[in-house]
């Protein structure tokens, strides 16, 4: 692919980005380059520097980490653990209050090279209460593969607080998860196929034929018939310019191409733990006739004082008297006639006062008898 043709698709791609309605998503936003996935590192460490918050001699593995550092600064604390060094009476010399062992996780982006920064997580592994105020120190994160693909260290950002005293205690956030903005610098490139195949990859983000199809007829549309292909309903194969600065500046305008998308499968959300509900526009439901009620019962319980006579012998007693009552509201069924819209739906609902709770039970109730078209999706 010429300079030439890239700076005609280029006028082109501006004349189409003006056309294109408001509707319509970058590609970028869509779809991703295959060589650009991430790829997870995990490593183990130890963070010090805490204030009495870490895991103590009862955590092996951390006395041993401490131990083995020491040894290669040139402490000598060689050989197994003693007897002694086990017992109370060497609490002030093993006893690491001040370390903890964590381990440590990232994600390193795709065309990574050495000499970047990316963040990492850190997370406590013993009986540590807390990593405010620690400093990770070196440790290497590896890949699947065994290979070492970065190193961190530094102070680790700890937002979550935990306090007891008393008989009390007040936690807020996760004191034993913490992060380290820029805290690994990356040591090894990964090997990607963008620089050695003719073609490079594009993975669409959510399975849809329609948007691939979308996808591939905007990039053929614009830059020639044959430039894209679909491969399945993800993977698109897209011809590309040998050079790898025409490459990058023809994918640059592949990635700012305007597509209509496919609208996704029509599906309803719920989070039980929280009620919310999320239907999307796509839901419909076939005939169904509706009713929801819930039966509330009370228990009011009065305390009173039962006095004797005067100039009788009885005694003051405590008495308690209970009241029940139980109370069914009259609410109306409703009707979904076939093929409504989330609309009508909503309005529907609404229009008797169900609860968040009542919602999710009219949606799972539908959803059994066959009525709601949509999936239904329980988080």
């Amino acid at each position: 692919m010429s300079m030439r043709l890239i700076k005609t698709a280029g006028a082109l791609l501006l004349t189409l980005a003006v056309a294109q309605p408001a509707m319509a998503d970058r590609v970028k936003d869509l779809a991703s380059a295959a060589a650009i996935r991430t790829n997870q590192l995990v490593g183990y460490g130890i963070v010090v520097g805490l204030q009495g918050t870490g895991d103590g001699a009862d955590v092996s593995f951390t006395v041993q980490t401490v131990r083995a550092m020491l040894n290669k600064m040139g402490v000598g604390l060689d050989g197994p653990l003693s007897d002694f060094e086990r017992s109370a009476a060497a609490v002030g010399k093993l006893d690491v209050k001040n370390v903890a062992a964590v381990m440590v996780t990232a994600e390193l982006p795709g065309m990574a090279k050495p000499g970047q920064r990316i963040d990492i997580n850190v997370g406590t592994l013993g009986k540590s209460s807390s990593l405010r105020g620690g400093t990770l120190i070196l440790t290497s994160l590896r890949g699947i593969d065994g290979e070492v693909y970065a190193i961190a260290q530094g102070v680790v950002t700890t937002t979550g607080i935990d306090a007891s005293g008393a008989g009390s205690k007040v936690a807020i956030g996760v004191p034993t998860s913490s992060r380290i903005p820029n805290g690994a610098t990356v040591e090894r490139i990964v090997d990607t196929p963008f620089d050695k195949s003719d073609f490079v990859m594009m993975n669409v983000r959510d399975q849809d034929f329609t948007t691939t199809r979308a996808i591939v007829d905007a990039i053929n549309k614009t830059f020639g018939a044959g430039t894209a292909n679909a491969l399945d309903g993800v993977s698109i194969s897209v011809r590309a310019p040998t050079d790898m600065s025409q490459r990058v500046t023809f994918m640059s305008m592949v990635e700012n191409l305007d597509v209509i998308p496919g609208e996704g499968a029509a599906r309803v959300v719920v989070n039980s733990r929280t009620g919310t509900v999320v239907i999307s526009r796509n839901v419909k439901v076939t005939a169904a006739a509706v009713s929801h009620g819930t039966i509330s019962v009370a228990i009011a319980a009065t305390n009173e004082v039962s006095q004797p006579g005067a100039f009788s012998s009885g005694q003051t007693q405590a008495v308690q008297n209970a009241n029940v009552s139980v109370s069914e509201p009259n609410k109306p069924m409703f009707l979904f006639q076939a093929g409504v819209d989330l609309r009508q739906v909503v309005d529907a609902i609404n229009q008797v006062g169900a609860s968040p709770s009542a919602l999710i039970a009219i949606l799972e109730a539908l959803k059994t008898s066959g009525s709601l078209r949509a999936d239904l999706v329980v988080i």
